[in-house]
């Protein structure tokens, strides 16, 4: 399956789930508070936790939005009045994405197995099945204050890592080393986790869990997502963007969930 099939079909999940029952009922449009200022939010809180001497090498706006369907989430670097703009691109397609499985992991909480059923839903579509169903995540008992607030923790959660990450690609190097062979021909970029070496996704993953973490952002949230992609029989050329092609995701999740529990108790730095 090509790039620009996966691209729409996540776009179509991703509007069914959102839309799909609101045009049958009375209900309200639903909008999300996790958005580009968001983002942008916690990418800045990140840039203020880090070293000095991290932080000299990364634009102070380290968060940039490009309107794409795909999910992306990719380190980059421009240059204006000859002074390199090192920052992290993330599309319109990622925020959207990680509402949506943020918030079926909050509805899970009033609805157990939500989340799986998201999960098999988003992973029938990914595979090309057009009878694919979305579960119904305009029912108003999803909506409540609560689980809102769970949304939005588990999305600054999982946007949080993954912007850390991507940002450690810049002060550990990996961006440098790899940067010429990050874009096709055409301008399409090609994911940096495509040509890391295992330790330089190990090193990238440690700090961006402390910057994180030094930030208040646990780790669930990033979890919850991670764990859709393990889910995917054939991951989407897409994943590659947040982890690399052949990472073990139930290895790394217990990683995050060590590395919170020795931060808390003071044993990670």
């Amino acid at each position: 399956m090509n790039t620009l099939k996966i691209t729409t079909k996540v776009g179509a999940i991703m509007l069914a789930v959102g839309l799909s029952a609101a045009s049958a009922t009375s209900e309200p449009h639903r909008v999300y508070s996790g958005g580009f200022h968001a983002t942008l939010k916690i990418g800045g809180e990140l840039y203020e936790v880090l070293p000095d001497k991290f932080a000299q090498q990364l634009d102070p706006q380290t968060i940039v939005l490009e309107i794409q369907d795909e999910p992306v989430a990719q380190p980059i670097c421009t240059v204006e009045d000859n002074r390199p703009l090192r920052q992290v691109k993330l599309s319109a397609g990622f925020i959207d994405i990680v509402n949506h499985i943020s918030h079926a992991k909050a509805i899970d909480h009033v609805q157990p197995g939500f989340f799986d059923q998201y999960v098999r839903n988003l992973v029938q579509t990914c595979s090309g099945d057009t009878n694919a169903q979305p579960p119904n995540i305009v029912d108003p008992r999803f909506w409540t204050d609560d689980i809102l607030n769970d949304q939005m923790s588990y999305f600054n959660q999982a946007v949080g890592l993954i912007e850390a990450i991507n940002l450690a690609h810049h002060y550990l190097g990996h961006y440098a080393k790899y940067s010429a062979k990050l874009a096709e021909p055409d301008g399409r970029s090609i994911p940096i986790n495509n040509y890391l070496t295992p330790a330089e996704w190990a090193a990238a993953v440690k700090a961006g869990a402390v910057d994180s973490l030094n930030c208040a952002l646990a780790c669930e949230g990033a979890v919850a997502f991670f764990e859709a992609v393990d889910r995917m029989p054939r991951r989407p050329a897409w994943t590659a963007y947040f982890v690399p092609p052949q990472e073990n995701i139930k290895d790394l999740n217990k990683l995050l969930e060590r590395y919170e529990q020795d931060f808390f108790h003071g044993r990670l730095k």
